[in-house]
């Protein structure tokens, strides 16, 4: 198997390291460098535990070969939290909201809510739950993360 060196911006750090061209973006970020809060929940693109913002758009990094992202710049959930250690808005609101159960899909959850809340600082419900359809929760019943991104918006908006 071909090994590739790839260089990318990772949480706004740069990071080069070589690659195997079937590892994909999930297992270089678990296991070549050790951003567990990204999740491996199926490894087929079904349950989004392992979505993270690839040059702005949330994605499935379960489905992504890790060669085909060199020079991208990537958002990973543990990029969330801010420099003196606080939650970022989306973080508390999940919390405050009681959106957080069993927390697996917690951080693809996280991820895809950020990404629409760059794009779209005000969204609708229904814009909320397009959002995050491709990401499944078990404990929920999505109510509340819907319910916690509105807040986190909601705390967004306040804070400018």
């Amino acid at each position: 198997m071909s090994t590739h060196t790839l260089s990318l911006t990772i949480n706004g750090q740069t990071h080069t390291a070589p690659v195997n061209g079937s590892t994909t973006l999930l297992e270089f970020l678990r296991d070549t460098l050790h951003l567990t809060g990204t999740k491996n929940g199926c490894a087929e693109g079904d349950c989004g535990a392992c979505t993270v913002i690839l040059n702005g758009q949330a994605v499935k990094s379960c489905l992504v070969l890790a060669a085909q992202v060199d020079g991208a710049a990537i958002e990973t959930v543990e990029g969330l939290v801010g420099v003196g250690g606080e939650l970022h808005p989306l973080q508390a609101a999940f919390v405050d909201a009681g959106a957080v159960q069993c927390g697996f899909c917690t951080p693809g959850m996280l991820m895809s809510a950020k990404a629409l809340l760059d794009r779209a600082p005000a969204p609708t419900a229904d814009e909320i739950r397009t959002a995050l359809a491709g990401n499944l929760c078990r404990c929920t019943g999505y109510a509340k993360i819907v319910a916690a991104v509105q807040q986190a918006a909601e705390r967004q908006e306040a804070a400018r």
